[in-house]
């Protein structure tokens, strides 16, 4: 591949990610008004920040295999990856410092980075 073409693909990603960045954004604070208004347990909460993440990335994967022709399991995985990255990131830059690694940071990424992989499988054809 190109140059032109790793350029092409990296903007392709970015802007992928920043559209799923904002599904992410606004499922939230959808959340939010619903722990507001009917005052959510937290176990709910969870689940559903967990299901938008889900979703997301099964976003991310599905349109990455759209564009992508190939290995598009792979490129949603990679999309996976990135999304749950630059979650972490945040994460860590708003807590002003490293978060705690439990299971539920593991068990976030699997499901970011499977669910990336999932939407690339079904994007094909």
């Amino acid at each position: 591949m190109g140059k032109r073409r790793w350029t092409e693909i990296g903007l392709f990603a970015l802007k992928c990610l920043t559209v799923a960045y904002i599904l992410t954004g606004i499922l939230l604070l959808l959340v939010a008004m619903l722990l507001y208004k009917i005052q959510l347990s937290e176990k709910v909460v969870n689940i559903l920040v967990v299901v938008i993440y889900v979703l997301a990335g099964f976003f991310c994967g599905f349109i990455t295999g759209k564009k992508m022709m190939y290995r598009r399991f792979v490129w949603g995985g990679l999309m996976g990856i990135i999304y749950f990255v630059v979650l972490f990131v945040i994460s860590w830059i708003a807590n002003q410092g490293f978060p705690e690694l439990s299971m539920k940071f593991g068990s976030t990424c699997m499901l970011c980075v499977a669910s990336g992989m999932l939407g690339g499988m079904i994007s094909g054809n």
